[in-house]
C-alpha cells in the first residue's frame, strides 16, 4: 500500500513536470494608464520694461523755430485833395427879362470853395472811392451883383445856409486796370444836400490820372423846386426855368507819392 502511494507521486509529480515545460504560465499583464497630454501653456508675454530713470534731469530740447507767414503786402491806396481855388463849381439856369421884350440869358455863377478827397487803389482801381464833397454856395458869383444878392437873400438863402453838400453812394464805370493819361467816363450817384433838403442825384464825370494830379468834371441836371429855391419869378422883371445843370470842375493833389 505503502509502494503504490509512492508510485502515485512519483506519476503525479512527472506531469506536473512536463504540464511546466509544455505551458509556461503567462505572466500577468500589466495595464498602463493612458497619460492625459496636458495643453502646452500659452507663452506669457513679457512686459516691455520701462526705461530706467536717468540720475540727472535732462535739458529742455530747443523748440523747433516757426516759420513765420509772409506778410500780405499792402494795398496801394492814395488818397488826393481837392484844391480849393483850383476847382469850382458852377450852376447855369436859363433866365427870361420880361422887362427887357421877354430876352433870354444864360446866367451863370461860380464859387471855388470846395473840399473832398478822392481815394485811388491802385492794385485794384474798381476800389477806389470818393469822399464828401462840401461846396460853400454863398461865393456864387456871376456877372450881375443883383442876381448874387437875391440868390444869397432869397433863392438859395445862402446868407443862412451856406455850404452844399454831396455824398456819393455809387460809382459805375470803375476800371479793372487804369493808365495814366486815360480819361475814364464814370456814372456817380449820391445825395445832394441843399438848404437842408436832400436828394439823390447823379453826375456823369470824366476823370484823369497824371502822376500825383488827378482831375475830373462832373456834371448833373437838378430841379430848383426839389430844393426849395424857385423857379425865381420877380414880378415885371424876370423869370427863371426850373432846370439847373450843376458842373464840378476839380483838380486833386495826392497826400503822398503814388508808387
Amino acid at each position: 500500500m505503502k509502494k503504490s502511494f509512492l508510485i502515485v507521486l512519483l506519476v503525479t509529480i512527472l506531469l506536473a513536470a512536463c504540464t511546466s515545460q509544455a505551458s509556461p504560465t503567462p505572466q500577468p499583464t500589466t495595464l498602463v494608464q493612458p497619460t492625459a497630454t496636458q495643453p502646452e501653456p500659452t507663452p506669457t508675454e513679457e512686459p516691455t520694461p520701462l526705461p530706467a530713470t536717468p540720475t540727472e534731469q535732462l535739458e529742455d530740447p530747443e523748440p523747433t523755430p516757426t516759420a513765420e507767414p509772409s506778410p500780405t503786402p499792402a494795398a496801394r491806396v492814395v488818397s488826393f485833395t481837392i484844391t480849393p481855388g483850383d476847382s469850382t463849381v458852377t450852376y447855369e439856369v436859363g433866365e427870361v427879362f420880361i422887362s427887357d421884350n421877354n430876352q433870354f440869358n444864360l446866367a451863370v455863377g461860380t464859387t471855388a470853395q470846395i473840399t473832398g478827397e478822392v481815394q485811388i487803389d491802385y492794385d485794384n482801381p474798381q476800389n477806389s472811392s470818393i469822399g464828401p464833397i462840401s461846396v460853400n454856395i454863398y461865393n456864387f458869383t456871376s456877372d450881375a451883383n443883383r442876381r448874387d444878392n437875391y440868390i444869397r437873400d432869397n433863392g438859395l438863402e445862402s446868407s443862412i445856409y451856406p455850404m452844399a453838400s454831396f455824398v456819393p453812394t455809387k460809382i459805375e464805370g470803375l476800371p479793372e486796370s487804369g493808365e495814366e493819361g486815360v480819361d475814364y467816363p464814370l456814372t456817380i450817384t449820391g445825395d445832394l444836400t441843399i438848404k437842408e433838403v436832400t436828394k439823390e442825384v447823379t453826375f456823369e464825370a470824366v476823370i484823369r490820372l497824371e502822376g500825383d494830379t488827378l482831375t475830373g468834371t462832373a456834371t448833373t441836371t437838378i430841379l430848383m423846386s426839389d430844393f426849395g429855391v424857385g423857379p425865381i419869378s420877380i414880378l415885371g422883371i424876370l423869370n427863371t426855368e426850373d432846370e439847373v445843370v450843376l458842373t464840378l470842375d476839380f483838380v486833386a493833389k495826392a497826400d503822398s507819392p503814388s508808387q
